[in-house]
């Protein structure tokens, strides 16, 4: 099975454009106003509707942290996304009256996910637990849990992944997609505007080869 991959915290159509000539098949758009890579309504929805004309096959993801349904469900729309991405502390409830157009994602490994199941992929997220934040820590997810539920579920794998460790991740874990932020950015430069939410073309081009390599 093709591992499906997802280049998430997407704030430029170029970088956007780079995912997807990279193979991505998944773009991901920060909505968390906290998270470094934060992207606003109006300007997610100037690069999606460049997207969707060029790449209508590439599925594009919202993620929200605590969001209101009506504020989710307005940028679902404004931006036409398909799906949104709860990686917060929603309740059941909440990813009730979104499904069935989103899937949550787990800091940590679950214990049960009961409330939140999803019958079409993804069915969930696996990130790493890192206090206080709601992913793009760059900090390892459990991979040893993340592999047990991979086995009942269409998973994405998320948290500290890049070109680098993908491929072991991928071989470990056998998820159904793979998540990267952090991964495949631009390094901080002195003085210069690089780092958090610019990507790396040959970053995330390294990143997919590697995992199309354990695939052959």
């Amino acid at each position: 099975m093709k591992t499906k991959v997802k280049i998430c915290g997407i704030t430029t159509l170029n970088d956007a454009q780079a995912a997807i000539d990279a193979g991505a098949e998944y773009i991901g758009f920060n909505f968390y106003p906290k998270s470094v890579r934060f992207v606003d309504k109006e300007a997610c929805a100037k690069i999606t509707y460049e997207l969707k004309k060029k790449h209508a096959q590439i599925k594009l993801i919202g993620v929200f942290v605590n969001s209101p349904v009506d504020v989710v469900r307005d940028i679902i729309e404004g931006c036409s996304l398909d799906l949104a991405q709860l990686h917060g502390d929603e309740t059941s409830e909440i990813f009730s009256k979104l499904a069935p157009h989103a899937f949550k994602a787990f800091r940590g490994i679950p214990s049960d996910l009961s409330d939140f199941e999803r019958t079409d992929a993804p069915a969930l997220l696996v990130d790493a637990a890192v206090k206080g934040v709601y992913g793009g820590s760059g900090h390892i997810a459990d991979w040893a849990g993340a592999a047990g539920l991979a086995k009942r579920y269409p998973l994405f794998l998320a948290g500290g992944l890049n070109p680098e460790n993908v491929a072991d991740a991928v071989r470990q874990v056998q998820p159904w997609g793979v998540d990267v932020a952090s991964g495949v950015e631009v390094p901080p430069q002195l003085g210069g505007k690089a780092g958090p939410g610019k990507k790396d073309a040959a970053k995330m081009s390294a990143f997919v080869k590697a995992v199309r390599q354990v695939e052959n």
